[in-house]
């Protein structure tokens, strides 16, 4: 049964004032580095798991305590609303684990609690060079052996995953035909023989993604997700959770930060007040849409091409409140001050939030095809 969220809300809003003291570290410290900041919520995610906090809204057959998304929606909500900044590490379980939970249980009891204390890093691995939004042109390969499989191959794009313990890996059992029929998920153990991972250097001097290489890493029969030639079906379920609360995660971090822009801007700057506006709707219309998919998914239902829209509003409100913290600062931002490399680097990184994760064109085209059902431009 949900939990009263108000309530809950107000309680979680008591604890962290209980908790003052210890929590004061997670708000004023900001890390540059990835890798300092994944270290930082670790230490985070350690003080929620052990108060219970984390466990919300998580089925109690794998640790949890049961409720439902919502609870996690809210209490990540409240966390930014606190001035402590949520995890990164939150991104991928909330993107990955309900379809770990589904198709794998097993595996599910085993690791999501340590995951959920800040003693575990997964990543997602779809993309590959030549396969980017046709996730059915595949061709990382796993080859079935006596007891697992043997992986070939590269993936490319994965966040964290030169930094993480395993992989969500999307790979090919079948022949190249076969086509997304053909297609197995795996939880790779990163540790293992037969892997190299390099860290990508983006635009804004940020390591957070990466390139995996697989030379027969072998992978054990017990890491997989769903059945072998079924992983389709995974994907997709995944890819759901990866509109709702992937969006509602990064709706809460752009609400902190609009708070301390709106605490900055001058009244009488009349760019900076029309652009912190402008985010300020983006943001609102982010957080009532991805609600409504949240809610969606606590009910059971299983969202389909309309979530695109979700994306399209995503990107749309973390390219406007970039461009807002650019133009309440701008001459600090342009000529380069050592308090401006977050917004900088933040800047820059949003210049690709319409391309990463299916590009805006892509979102609308499914819009215009399977929701208004817009004739194609060659019936036009």
């Amino acid at each position: 049964m949900a939990a009263d969220l108000t309530s809950l809300a107000a309680q979680f809003h008591a604890w962290t004032d209980e908790r003052a003291a210890e929590l004061a570290v997670f708000r004023h410290e900001h890390p540059s580095s990835v890798s300092d900041r994944l270290e930082l919520g670790r230490g985070l995610m350690a003080l929620l798991a052990a108060d219970g906090w984390s466990l919300r809204g998580w089925p109690e057959d794998v640790g949890g305590s049961g409720g439902d998304i919502r609870e996690r929606a809210v209490l990540y909500d409240q966390l930014e609303g606190a001035g402590i900044g949520v995890p990164e590490q939150f991104t991928v379980i909330e993107t990955v684990g309900p379809a770990v939970i589904r198709f794998a249980p097993t595996l599910a009891k085993e690791l999501l609690l340590p995951y959920l204390r800040g003693e575990e890093l997964w990543c997602q691995g779809f993309s590959e060079p030549e396969a980017g939004s046709d996730l059915a042109s595949l061709r990382c390969r796993a080859v079935a052996t006596g007891g697992g499989f043997l992986v070939s191959g590269q993936k490319i794009w994965s966040s964290y995953g030169h930094l993480a313990d395993r992989m969500v890996a999307l790979v090919r059992t079948g022949s190249a035909e076969s086509r997304h029929r053909g297609l197995t998920m795996l939880m790779v153990d990163l540790s293992g023989p037969g892997i190299t991972r390099r860290p990508i250097r983006l635009a804004n001097g940020e390591e957070e993604l990466s390139e995996v290489f697989f030379d027969d890493a072998p992978v054990a029969g017990s890491s997989l997700i769903g059945e072998v030639d079924k992983g389709w079906s995974v994907a997709m379920y995944l890819l759901q959770f990866e509109r709702g609360m992937y969006a509602w995660l990064r709706m809460a971090r752009l609400r902190g930060r609009l708070a301390r822009l709106a605490r900055r801007v001058d009244p009488a700057d009349p760019i900076g007040c029309r652009e912190v506006g402008r985010a300020l709707a983006a943001q609102r219309a982010l957080r009532a849409r991805t609600w409504h998919t949240i809610a969606r998914l606590a009910e059971g239902e299983t969202p389909g091409p309309e979530t695109s829209v979700d994306k399209v509003l995503l990107a749309t409100a973390e390219q406007a409140v970039a461009d807002a913290a650019r133009a309440v600062d701008l001459a600090a931002f342009t000529f380069a001050t050592e308090d401006l490399d977050d917004a900088r680097s933040e800047w820059f990184y949003t210049r690709a939030a319409s391309i990463y994760g299916g590009s805006a064109e892509v979102q609308r085209s499914i819009l215009a095809d399977h929701v208004l059902k817009l004739p194609s431009e060659g019936k036009a």
